[in-house]
């Protein structure tokens, strides 16, 4: 068993919350709410090629999250469900992930659209969205059937704040 992995960040990312409370919770709510990815220079060759794609997935490490729960009550439901049938913060190993809009590179700057990560949050990687890569047939979207077209207006009410 691996005891532990260690990841080193590629740059931050910024956008325009500076406090969890009130921020979308995922980004299909932050439609239009724009934000830059600033890469290392050390890491900056990596974005090579990536302007081509319009949409980019973020991998990134949920920095403010302290220590976690194997069951939460998630944002759009009061009942506590399994940690990972959720996309809360306080996990045993604190990833988030995000699909956003890339408007354009500009050196080691990605603009990007439809953020919903708080700033200065440290990046770990990028990987381009290819919706052909992605299965879509089929889904089933368990506890969250019937709740999934709430989510663009609901807003993060605090309840992962460290």
């Amino acid at each position: 068993m691996i005891e532990e992995i260690s990841y080193r960040p590629i740059g931050l990312i910024r956008s325009p919350f500076t406090e969890i409370k009130g921020m979308p919770i995922q980004p299909s709510g932050a439609r239009g709410i724009r934000g830059t990815i600033e890469i290392y220079p050390e890491f900056s060759g990596g974005l090579k090629d990536l302007d081509g794609f319009s949409h980019i997935i973020l991998l990134y490490h949920f920095h403010l999250s302290a220590g976690y729960s194997l069951t939460v009550k998630p944002f759009m439901d009061d009942t506590p469900r399994g940690v990972f049938s959720t996309r809360a913060p306080k996990r045993p190993n604190p990833i988030g992930l995000s699909v956003v809009r890339l408007r354009e590179i500009g050196g080691n700057i990605l603009h990007i659209e439809d953020i919903d990560v708080i700033d200065s949050t440290p990046l770990l990687d990028i990987k381009p969205f290819v919706t052909e890569f992605e299965p879509h047939e089929d889904i089933r979207i368990g506890w969250l059937a019937g709740k999934s077209g709430k989510v663009s207006g609901e807003r993060s009410d605090g309840r992962f704040n460290i």
